[in-house]
């Protein structure tokens, strides 16, 4: 007898969905592939393939001190390539 089958459907930033699509074409899979295998490790491992950790006190102060520079508008790079060339400019 076959196995029932289920649709999954995911909303994911087409960014992030673009890079994962070339990365999974590199090694051969296709983004149905690479769902059912995280799938099928959950469900035989019981557990997460991969390290998730609750973010510690001093993290959560550095995201929160983020969340409100971003908020007041105090945010001087627009992305994390632009903070770093800054950090590095800072550095000469």
């Amino acid at each position: 007898m076959a196995a029932q089958r289920s649709i999954l459907y995911v909303r994911i930033d087409d960014d992030v969905k673009a890079r994962a699509m070339a990365v999974l074409a590199g090694i051969g899979l296709s983004a149905s592939e690479a769902v059912r295998l995280l799938f099928h490790r959950i469900a035989t491992d019981q557990a997460f393939p991969l390290e998730l950790k609750v973010p510690n006190a001093t993290t959560r102060a550095a995201m929160a001190e983020v969340e409100e520079m971003v908020r007041s508008g105090k945010l001087r790079s627009a992305n994390a390539e632009e903070m770093f060339a800054e950090l590095d400019r800072g550095s000469e």
